[in-house]
This record gives C-alpha cells, sequence and structure tokens, in this order.
C-alpha cells in the first residue's frame, strides 16, 4: 500500500518530535523575515510557528523535569551510599576501643616513644 502523503495541517504539531517541530519552527522564522508574504500567510504561518513552538517549550519542559528527577534520585542514591559507607562492617573487628568511647590506657598528654 503506497505511503500517504501529509497535508501541511494534518499532523498535528503534539504529535511530531521536538527536532522535527524545531527544525519547521525556523523555516517558518526564516520565511516570514525573508519573504515578502500576504498578510494572510503571515498570520498562518505565525499561527503554526506558535503552536511549534508551544510543543518545543512542552517537549523540553518534561526533558528537564525527568533530568532533575533523574538528578534527584542519583543524589538520594549518593548519600544513601556515603552513609552507608560511615557503618562499621560486621566483618571489621578492630583491636581497642570503639570510636567515640574513652580508653582508660589513652593519656593524651604522655609522649610515648615505644
Amino acid at each position: 500500500m503506497p505511503a500517504r502523503k501529509k497535508s501541511p495541517d494534518s499532523g498535528a504539531p503534539a504529535a511530531t518530535t521536538f527536532e522535527a517541530a524545531y527544525a519547521e519552527l525556523e523555516e517558518i522564522v526564516a520565511a516570514m523575515e525573508e519573504e515578502q508574504l500576504p498578510l494572510e500567510e503571515l498570520v498562518a504561518r505565525y499561527e503554526k510557528g506558535s503552536k511549534l513552538l508551544a510543543r518545543c517549550e512542552s517537549v523540553l519542559a518534561s526533558a528537564r523535569k525527568r533530568l532533575h528527577t533523574i538528578n534527584a534520585g542519583t543524589a538520594a542514591e549518593t548519600v544513601e551510599t556515603d552513609d552507608e559507607a560511615d557503618l562499621p562492617d560486621e566483618d571489621d573487628h578492630r583491636s581497642g576501643p570503639a570510636a567515640g568511647t574513652p580508653d582508660e590506657h589513652d593519656d593524651d598528654d604522655d609522649i610515648r616513644l615505644f
């Protein structure tokens, strides 16, 4: 079955990819700046450009939100990993007193050579 051609108004901007919407928006802007178009054509292109711009902004906002969520999740995992690193392992059998407990034989003022 042959592929159908798209009419200019058949594809809603919401269905296009960011890249396609952005490229079409650039074409519209360039045409509006360079060509001498009748008022009706300018208004139609402006309207389509506005819809494409809204689509691009929506996609960018969604991408920013996803990146923020990813970064927040990564930061939370890093904090959890750092907190876990501070805890002693079960296999960690250090000799001497536990950290933070005073040692009755430990005199900070004494200088020991041996």
